[in-house]
């Protein structure tokens, strides 16, 4: 049986009070909606459509994934929103799953086991509970034994109706073809003109068909985001969640309430995580490492016994048993090998740096291939950089560059060379050759005792 799932994205989000599209603001790092097609990404989901209105490309832009769109261009309920799926799914057999893209809490174990309940009890129609301390607001399941008679919203509820705990989430599953059959029967004669997706409840009700509900265990998971205070909660429930399953796997991190941890990092065992740790994005981390306190990484690669400290790395790999930092910047598919030493204020970017090579402090890589055992001195510098393109710097195995050299690219030293410090160099260098490129020194005996200005 075909799975398919509608995601609801195309409302504004005022309430925000941003420029940026509601379900674009960012939960550790990822935008909400992005949380929610991972995820169905993760089950058994074979087909996404994904419903768009305001900001259309942006969110375009960032589902880079296997999922349609379609566009609902004037917001007239969530009635409406599905209605604009009809002439992709309406024909076809099997389980629709209906979320809103503002819902990044959501598991995909969630989505699998209300879609297995859906199936397995032959329910045409199938709400996503939760029991809530203070349902207030919220829509309340009315229940006959297992079976839903109705939801009723809250500004309706009897006040007997109004003790119920169990409160509709806005997620669904549905027979496909009846709920498109049934769309077109409900109606937008209310207040706000709009059309609801929950009145095609009744509609299946009125048709004798089954209507269940499946009550999920953790509430927090169904959490819609609106503004930026539930912004805020969201995330603060996600990094626990991310945090505490970290720590039963053997990563020790010594201060959960002060890591950020992205859901697409990988952690082994026995590393140790300091605190004001960010790690966003994709990131794949090695067994007894230490990470921080006080550092950045995103979309990277770590191997294992490596130690990183108060630096910030990007799109980059760093290899096994490596020092980094304090106060390193890698950026844009650095490369760093194993056993290597990378001090204070060294900046890496689109460069291979060898086994055994160390940068202690105060230089600059860009551009560049270093081989192994290589020593780039305080201050120096591949100057790759012409004001209009970029140029390599490729320096060989055993190779010892000295203090505040400028290797001007494009340039090859080759293995086991030195280049003098304070050298300025822009021809190549062969190897076992000693490079000088600076001044010779003159001294003046006596100039400062006769200077007028002295």
């Amino acid at each position: 049986m075909k799975r398919n799932a509608i995601i609801l994205a195309a409302g504004k989000g005022t309430r925000m009070k941003s420029k940026l599209y509601k379900v674009l603001h960012p939960v550790l790092g990822k935008p909400m909606v992005e949380h929610v097609v991972d995820n169905l990404d993760r089950g058994n989901v074979e087909e996404k459509i994904v419903v768009v209105g305001h900001g259309a490309d942006e969110v375009k832009s960032v589902l880079e994934k296997s999922v349609k769109f379609t566009l609902q261009s004037e917001q007239l309920g969530t009635g409406h929103a599905v209605m604009m799926a009809e002439d992709l799914l309406k024909n076809q057999d099997g389980t629709t799953v209906v979320i809103c893209g503002d819902t990044p809490l959501i598991t995909t174990e969630t989505i699998d086991k209300l879609i297995n309940f859906h199936e397995q009890n032959e329910s045409k129609a199938t709400i996503l509970s939760a029991n809530m301390d203070d349902p207030t607001g919220y829509g309340r399941i009315i229940r006959d034994n297992q079976e839903v008679m109705k939801i009723v919203e809250h500004k309706d509820a009897t006040e007997k109706e109004r003790q119920v705990s169990e409160i509709n989430t806005g997620t669904y599953c549905f027979d496909n073809k009846l709920l498109f059959k049934y769309l077109n029967n409900i109606s937008n004669e209310n207040k706000q003109g709009e059309y609801y997706l929950t009145d095609v409840i009744e509609i299946f009700k009125k048709n004798r068909h089954k209507v269940l509900a499946y009550l999920i265990d953790d509430a927090s998971e169904t959490i819609g985001v609106n503004d930026r205070v539930s912004l805020a909660r969201a995330e603060e429930l996600l990094k626990k969640r991310i945090n505490n399953q970290l720590m039963v796997n053997g990563v020790s991190i010594i201060d959960p309430n002060n890591t950020y941890i992205s859901c697409d990092t990988e952690i082994e065992t026995d590393t140790i995580i300091y605190p004001g740790t960010t790690i966003l994005g994709k990131n794949k981390i090695g067994s007894d490492c230490i990470i921080g306190p006080n550092t950045h990484l995103e979309n990277v690669e770590i191997g294992n016994s490596t130690t990183i400290k108060q630096s910030v790395i990007t799109d980059s790999i760093v290899g096994n048993h490596t020092n980094v930092g304090p106060f390193a910047h890698f950026r844009k598919d650095a490369k760093i090998g194993n056993n290597g030493r990378i001090g204070n204020f060294v900046e890496i970017k689109n460069t291979t740096f060898g086994n055994n090579s160390s940068a202690a402090h105060l230089a600059y890589m860009g551009d560049a291939s270093i081989g192994e055992h290589v020593n780039m001195g305080c201050g120096a510098i591949t100057v790759n950089y012409d004001g209009t393109e970029k140029h390599k710097t490729v320096i060989g195995d055993h190779v010892f560059i000295g203090c505040n050299a400028n290797l001007i690219a494009p340039i090859e030293i080759d293995d086991h060379s030195v280049i003098a410090a304070g050298s300025t160099l822009n021809q190549n260098v062969p190897k076992y050759t000693l490079a000088i490129a600076r001044s010779r020194q003159i001294n003046k005996e006596g100039y400062v005792k006769n200077s007028k200005n002295m």
